[in-house]
């Protein structure tokens, strides 16, 4: 796809994953456990063994299933769709304590594999099963499906700019966001108009009750961490604990949907001169785009690409958009801002060749070829559908956001939101201002859904954590600490790194994250903490 949107580093938050296989539940009836009698009876999720990886020798210790659930919870006795399941069975069984249901974001982030996580340490693996699921609409989950056939798809998507500029790529991409939607209210079904977190936190409980835990554990990463505060403001006597890391602003996102994008463009630009402050001061060759003045050089290519692109030695080019994606989301991890360094120091290279004067001799050791991650799109999100699929994507990124963010009815604003956003964020205002005309014109839109909008303060049975990086991009350190205000019982935890998400990148979190899963014991308050790795090693 062309226009890529922001949801492009929620692969970041996931580890490397494998493919697995599902097998149906069952409908027996099950009684839950002691004091939860009151609540209504729901099937059990029938597991039946699976190897995540069948490529692979089969471990042995995890189970799929696939769990039924109302379409439409209006009417929980008509048609219902299926919901993916994977645990990883806890390894001390006779300690066990309960299941941890854990979200990767997105919206539309595959979960299922997520069972196969390695971000938790061995205590959490031995006391919980840990359970992936696809959400509603998602990856195996009954996919939301925008079209028919790839072709179909790449007709309307290939039209689209992920940062247009002019005003011919600008029509285009907005037509083709027309058509784009125009094919969603064709091919999509009912399942459309029912995408909306309420729901996906309604399955949620569902599954809570369905293997047998009288209270949720659950860790949600980026939109997961919605998914969270959702269930917070829900079920607030049904939470044991729940962890929220790379937090979305609840309140702003479910109220002005155009507010908390120009407020999600500001995240990556604060990550982004945090990125290059941090790169200088390490300077060339620990950081190799740190000769010089890196804000300047930086620019000085950005504003190159919006009006010519770059064409590298093999021919590809580096354009603007895959510019500006690429950026993105390389600042979702930490691991990738050293590579980034080189690309943008090849980039800069090949822009500076014809010119006598440029802003610092370069003296890092890269090649053209470091450039080449430039020229490619960023992918639009976390992928794993059945090879054998048509149309191998689904579009439950808009079919969620489209439902839960009240965004204008006239996608003509969108040009002039660009305009203003790109004046306060340079770099990411533009690209995220096209993230979201889609939603204009979409068949079921969030004026028109049925959505849980707060409160978010109800008073939950135990403490909910809250993990914000300082310079997360996608979502930025403000949220984090709203996230951590609008909720009625809940405490933030802080890491000084430029990531998007912390959970597994700082063994003084994951103790604290360990505490809290096992015994229940919330962290203190005003904790500031270190990641384990820096960004740019000293050789």
């Amino acid at each position: 796809m062309s226009r890529i949107s922001t949801l492009a580093g929620a692969v970041t938050c996931a580890l490397a994953l494998v493919t697995g296989s599902a097998v149906a539940a069952s409908a027996a009836p099950i009684d839950l456990a002691p004091g939860a009698a009151a609540e209504a009876k729901v099937a059990a999720v029938n597991w039946a063994p699976c190897n995540p990886d069948p490529s692979k020798p089969d471990p042995g210790i995890y189970d799929c299933a696939v769990y039924p659930v109302p379409l439409d919870y209006d009417n929980p006795s008509g048609e219902k769709i299926g919901i993916a399941m994977m645990r990883r069975r806890a390894s001390d069984p006779s300690k066990r304590i309960g299941s941890l249901f854990l979200n990767p974001g997105g919206p539309g982030g595959s979960g299922y594999l997520w069972a196969t996580t390695t971000r938790f340490g061995t205590e959490v693996q031995s006391r919980f099963d840990l359970v992936g699921f696809d959400p509603r609409g998602v990856a195996r989950s009954n996919p939301l499906k925008c079209f028919k056939t790839q072709e179909d798809a790449d007709a309307v998507n290939g039209r689209m700019v992920g940062v247009p500029v002019t005003k011919a790529e600008i029509n285009e991409t907005l037509d083709a966001d027309q058509d784009y939607t125009d094919a969603c209210s064709k091919n999509a079904g009912p399942l459309i108009e029912h995408m909306s977190t309420i729901n996906v936190v309604r399955d949620l409980d569902r599954m809570r009750r369905a293997v047998g835990d009288s209270q949720l554990n659950f860790a949600g990463f980026s939109y997961g961490t919605l998914i969270g505060a959702t269930y917070a403001g829900m079920y607030p006597n049904k939470v044991r604990t729940i962890i929220v890391d790379g937090n979305v602003d609840p309140n702003l996102r479910l109220h002005d949907g155009l507010e908390y994008d120009r407020q999600r463009a500001g995240g990556f630009e604060l990550a982004l001169d945090e990125f290059l402050k941090r790169c200088q001061a390490a300077g060339a060759p620990r950081c190799a785009f740190g000769e010089g003045d890196t804000r300047a050089k930086f620019d000085q290519l950005r504003d190159h690409l919006r009006t010519s692109p770059v064409t590298l030695p093999n021919g590809s080019q580096v354009t603007l958009s895959t510019f500006t994606s690429e950026v993105a989301s390389a600042l979702y991890s930490q691991a990738k801002l050293a590579p980034l360094a080189k690309s943008l120091q090849a980039t800069y290279q090949l822009v500076q060749k014809p010119a006598a004067n440029t802003l610092m001799a370069p003296k890092a050791t890269v090649s053209d070829d470091d450039a080449n991650i430039l020229a490619v799109n960023a992918p639009r999100a976390l992928r794993e559908a059945p090879v054998d699929s048509e149309y191998t994507a689904d579009d439950s990124y808009m079919g969620v956001n489209c439902q839960d963010k009240p965004y204008p009815s006239n996608d003509r604003v969108f040009p002039n939101v660009a305009k203003a956003w790109e004046k306060e964020s340079p770099t990411f205002g533009r690209y995220q201002a096209f993230d979201a005309p889609a939603c204009a014109s979409w068949p079921a839109p969030a004026r028109d859904a049925e959505r849980f909008s707060g409160p978010w303060n109800k008073k939950t049975s135990n403490t909910v954590m809250v993990i914000g990086n300082l310079y997360d991009p996608a979502t930025q350190y403000k949220f984090a600490q709203r996230m951590q205000q609008q909720l009625g019982n809940a405490v933030l935890v802080s890491v000084d790194s430029i990531e998007h998400c912390a959970v597994g990148r700082s063994q003084a979190l994951n103790a604290l994250v360990t505490r809290y899963l096992v015994d229940g014991t919330a962290p203190k308050p005003g904790q500031l903490l270190k990641p384990d790795a820096a960004i740019f090693p000293a050789a």
